[in-house]
């Protein structure tokens, strides 16, 4: 227990230091439209780089984050960057893309979130629609009201919105009905046992089949398998993301991928 203490005490220390070091760097992993094999969004993932450590996996720091308020000067840095580095693609000639960013119940429930964006967005010169915040069920059901309030002004400037880890959380879905959101992202946790017959497939089906009823799209999150994608495009799920089609990698390394317009889906069968 001591070790662990210590071990806390010392990663929460670095993390005061790192924003001002610029110890934090953003990666980027594309979603995948499953029937053309393209990408058609990315997700900015956020990476800390110690300087002694090397580089920390967010489940050590973003945990201590959350539970010192770090959290939220660490989620404006990912905002600010996201949006300068997808405006900087487009002025690169690169084609436009949505990318999407995950925010924290901290961060969203802050009094002043809503007008941070839209002077990010400002700041960076980014259309609105080339954004996409991503907010898991528990963060949006913890004041169902207020979130529906703040969803819909960010939806009203052009905002896209998407439900991240869906179908862990605990999310009425009267209130699903009412949140102005555009994606439904299927958590890992399904996809990772999917095979036919399953019940995890049963599961995703009705999911999907769900999100097509609400008009939204259904991204299955953690695509690791040639079976899992084969599955996912029998069920005619809109798009993927995960490890099976691309690591996520630097901002340099996805303006390449992006400009080779390479299709990432090798012998899709699904595709006309």
């Amino acid at each position: 227990m001591n070790v662990r203490a210590v071990e806390r005490q010392f990663l929460e220390a670095s993390l005061r230091r790192a924003l001002g070091r610029r110890e934090f760097v953003l990666h980027y992993q594309p979603k995948i439209n499953l029937e053309r094999g393209t990408i058609s969004e990315v997700e900015a993932l956020l990476r800390w780089r110690h300087p002694d450590r090397g580089l920390i996996p967010p489940a050590l720091f973003v945990p201590i984050a959350e539970e010192c308020g770090l959290i939220v000067p660490i989620g404006q840095w990912v905002l600010r960057e996201a949006c300068r580095q997808a405006r900087s693609w487009i002025d690169a000639g690169l084609p436009p893309l949505p990318v999407a960013v995950n925010i924290s119940a901290l961060e969203f429930q802050s009094k002043d979130f809503f007008e941070r964006v839209r002077a990010v967005l400002g700041e960076t010169h980014l259309d609105p629609r080339c954004l996409e915040l991503e907010l898991t069920e528990s963060v949006l059901m913890q004041d169902a009201e207020s979130t529906v309030a703040a969803l819909v002004a960010l939806k009203a400037i052009g905002v896209g919105l998407a439900i991240d880890d869906f179908g862990t959380g605990y999310s009425s879905l009267s209130y699903l009905r009412r949140f102005p959101t555009d994606t439904l992202k299927i958590d890992q946790s399904f996809v990772r046992e999917l095979t036919e017959g399953s019940l995890d497939n049963t599961i995703v089906s009705a999911i999907i089949s769900m999100g097509k009823m609400l008009k939204q799209r259904v991204v299955a999150e953690g695509v690791e398998t040639a079976e899992q994608l084969a599955t996912l495009q029998r069920q005619h799920c809109g798009e993927g993301q995960g490890y099976h089609f691309s690591r996520p990698m630097s901002a340099e390394e996805f303006a390449i991928l992006l400009d080779t317009k390479k299709e990432l889906i090798p012998q899709t069968p699904f595709r006309a």
